[in-house]
Formats: structure tokens, C-alpha cells, sequence
């Protein structure tokens, strides 16, 4: 998928700042009336880093590739860097000091995650997006030349003052981790230099790199340039973001499937939705508040939540990977054909529903007992008897019934259902 003029109707430019407050994406900036004039203004080049530290991005990075979009699509230019160098030394953390993955590795990452940025954003038109790498210019620089062209900058105090580095200075921090600031802020100056780029943003967490950037450019005679954060995606429980009990949520689909992706955001709290709406969503302000209002009044019908979980699956994953999903979500409880679907969404449904893997068929209410519906026999018996077990979206009427192995869906699978919430799955064989 790429973004057309077409795509999506383009934000204002007029009220680009506007929108960007009332949706809560701008924590922290530089200079407010020259932000605004910036955002408000003709189109400038902006960029937005991402550190390969995994071979694939996460739920958590959407926060600043959304923004990303809405930013071009207000008639911005992206320039969307993905970190070579600064993925080989990693930003402090408050815990304790990061594992160096081997160049290689991070050099696989990069391409990776470059391919999984690509279809957010258009290359093509007056506001193509180009994708960079920050070990492009800084693969080239000597020991010699960093000391003295970017270090010489950086006052020691001022570096020492950061919360992350304070943290770490009773345990120990590497100079490795320490320079990490000068190799980000290398990368607005180098970015200005080269593609113009007068715009930096990211998390909040970043906003003493990006105000070290800033500064930079200014220090090196060049600029004016700007910045801003966006906040920190949180739940309203105190539970982390874009984490579940199975892990993180990947955008990869083979490190977290389009079923789980799409089952994340429709398990989302209703208390959390309608901001994750204002931040994610390109819905306009009207049918976002329409959204909320309906979450507010008639919650059970979680409108807002598939909304959501429609809206942000198709534009990970495709139109065609979030029809499947749909199917899936409504077939597994009876409302649509399960024959329709794929074997990889089946597969992941049911995986996520709970799947149990089995050698042979044994009768029906050994299937219920062994899948985990039911905690044994007498209650799978009396399931049944009741009408309330389904195999296949078929009623189960003996207890002792054999299913047949042509009734394996893609010839390994059945699906169990007790009532009409209740599901889980077999895969038969190895």
C-alpha cells in the first residue's frame, strides 16, 4: 500500500497545529509561534529516527509513523531514518546498560524495518518521503574528526544533567552510551546539511537528544530548526503498552500475527480508546467525537474499538489481511463461513484462542474436555446434551461421536465452540 493525494483526505494545512494539540500529539516543542509557523507554513523536510534494536517495529513505534503520515499528508516532506549507527550503541536506559548487537544483525534489522516503514509513507510527488541512515555519514567519520567537529560542542555539564545519565552514574555508565546523544544529534545537523531538514520530532522520552540536536545545529552556524515530542503512549490500568501476556505486538505479521494485531486494539479499555483514536486514527475530528460520545453511552457495542482496530490493521497489514481477520472474527462465532478462510488466519485465531495439537480424533467429549472448554467428561456430556457444543459451527448431538478427518479444515484443524463465546481450537497431527 502506498499514500496517495487519494489515500486519505489531506489535513488542512492551515490547522495542521491545531489538530495536532487537539489530538494530544504535541507534548514538548521549541519555540511555540515558530513551531506553528512551521507546521502551518509551506511544506519543510522533517525527520523522525527508529533504532533497529529488533528486526521488526512494534505497536509503540505507531505513535510516530502515524504522525509521520499526517505530517506528509499536510504537505510535509519525511525523511524517516532508520539508525545503522546509533543501533549499533543504543540509547541509555535507567536499568542498566544495553547489550551491543553484532553489526551484521543490525545491519539486517535496518533493511527490515526500512521495508516495514515504506508503505506509510508516498515516494513519489512534491513531498516524497525518502528513507536514510545515519551510518552513511557517520560510518565515514574518524575517531579524530567526531572528537573534534561534534564533541567540542557538547558541554560535559550539560550531558551530565540528563535524567537517564544521572540515573546511571551510581551503577555505571559506558562511555559508549554516554556519546549516544552527539551520534543523534550529529544526525539533525547532517539531515539539515544535506535534505534541508528543519523539523525533528519523536517520544518524549527523546527530548533531550532532540533538544541536544537542536542546539547542535544552532552551535554549527546553521538553522533556525525546530522540534517537538509526542507523549507516551500509556493504558489507563498502569499496564505497559503494546505488550500482552504472549509479548510485544510486532507490525512483522510473522512475529505477531494480523489476527492478534487486529484482537489488540479490539481489547482495548474503553477508558484508553477514544485517545488512541485521536492519536492513530486519520478519522476526522467529527467522526472521532461521534466515536467517543458512543463508547460513552452504549460501551457494549464497542464501535469505537473496531473502529480502531479496522482502521490501523489495514493500514499495517492491508485491506485484504484485515478482510480475512474480519471473516475470521465472525466465523469462529458462527456468523460467517469458516471454509473462507486462509489457513495462516485460521491458524492464528486459534492460536490465539488457545490450540491444542492431538495425534489422532478421540470422540466429541474428549475433543471438549482436551481442548480446555469444559474440565471433564461429565461437563462435556452435559454441554452437549444441553445443545450448547458446536464442532465447526455444527451442533453436537452424541457425546460419543467420532468427527470425521474430512471435517478437518485445511485437513488439520476443527474449531470447538461451548454457547456462543467460547472457542478454542485442534490441530490434529504433527
Amino acid at each position: 500500500m502506498t499514500v496517495t493525494d487519494s489515500t486519505l483526505p489531506p489535513v488542512r494545512r492551515d490547522s495542521l497545529t491545531d489538530d495536532l494539540r487537539w489530538r494530544g500529539l504535541l507534548q514538548d516543542s521549541t519555540d511555540p509561534d515558530e513551531l506553528r509557523a512551521l507546521l502551518d507554513g509551506p511544506g519543510a523536510a522533517f525527520y523522525v529516527g527508529f533504532d533497529p534494536t529488533a528486526p521488526s517495529l512494534h505497536v509503540g513505534h505507531l505513535m510516530q509513523v502515524t504522525t509521520a503520515r499526517r505530517l506528509q499528508l499536510a504537505g510535509h516532506r519525511p525523511l524517516l531514518l532508520v539508525g545503522g549507527a546509533t543501533g549499533q550503541i543504543g540509547d541509555p536506559k535507567e536499568s542498566a546498560e544495553r547489550t551491543l548487537n553484532p553489526p551484521e544483525v543490525v545491519a539486517s534489522w535496518v533493511q527490515r524495518i526500512r521495508d516495514q516503514l515504506a508503505p506509510f509513507v508516498s515516494y513519489t510527488g512534491d513531498h516524497a518521503a525518502r528513507l536514510v541512515n545515519n551510518l552513511d555519514w557517520t560510518g565515514e567519520m574518524s575517531v579524530v574528526e567526531f572528537l573534534r567537529d561534534v564533541g567540542k560542542h557538547f558541554p560535559v555539564n550539560r550531558m551530565l544533567a540528563r535524567e537517564v545519565v544521572r540515573a546511571r552514574l551510581e551503577s555505571g555508565i559506558s562511555f559508549t552510551e554516554f556519546s549516544y546523544q552527539l551520534l543523534q544529534a550529529n544526525d539533525f545537523f547532517e539531515l539539515h546539511r544535506r535534505h534541508g531538514c528543519q523539523l525533528q520530532f519523536g517520544g518524549s522520552d527523546q527530548w533531550g537528544n532532540i533538544t541536544a540536536g537542536v542546539d547542535y545545529v544552532r552551535r554549527r552556524g546553521l538553522g533556525p530548526v525546530q522540534a517537538f515530542t509526542t507523549p507516551l503512549v500509556t493504558r489507563s490500568d498502569g499496564s505497559k503498552f503494546g505488550k500482552t501476556e504472549g509479548g510485544a505486538i510486532w507490525l512483522d505479521p510473522e512475529m505477531t500475527s494480523p489476527y492478534a494485531f487486529y484482537q489488540f486494539w479490539i481489547n482495548v479499555d474503553d477508558r484508553d480508546v477514544g485517545r488512541y483514536l485521536r492519536y492513530f486514527s486519520f478519522r476526522s475530528r467529527e467522526e472521532l467525537e461521534e466515536l467517543e460520545k458512543e463508547t460513552a453511552e452504549r460501551p457494549a457495542s464497542r464501535a469505537a474499538q473496531r473502529a480502531l482496530a479496522e482502521e490501523l490493521t489495514t493500514l499495517v497489514h492491508g485491506e485484504r489481511e484485515m478482510a480475512q481477520v474480519v471473516a475470521a472474527s465472525q466465523a469462529l462465532f458462527g456468523r460467517g463461513s469458516l471454509d473462507d478462510l486462509s489457513a495462516v488466519t485460521l491458524r492464528a485465531a486459534l492460536t490465539e484462542a488457545g490450540l491444542v495439537r492431538l495425534d489422532d480424533l478421540p470422540e466429541v467429549a474428549a475433543l471438549f474436555k482436551e481442548s480446555g472448554l469444559v474440565p471433564s467428561m461429565k461437563e462435556a456430556r452435559r454441554v452437549i446434551a444441553e445443545g450448547g457444543a458446536y464442532v465447526n459451527n455444527v451442533r453436537v448431538v452424541a457425546a460419543d461421536a467420532v468427527v470425521s478427518p474430512a471435517d478437518l479444515l485445511h485437513g488439520r484443524y476443527l474449531v470447538l465452540r461451548r454457547g456462543k463465546r467460547s472457542f478454542a481450537g485442534v490441530e490434529v497431527g504433527s
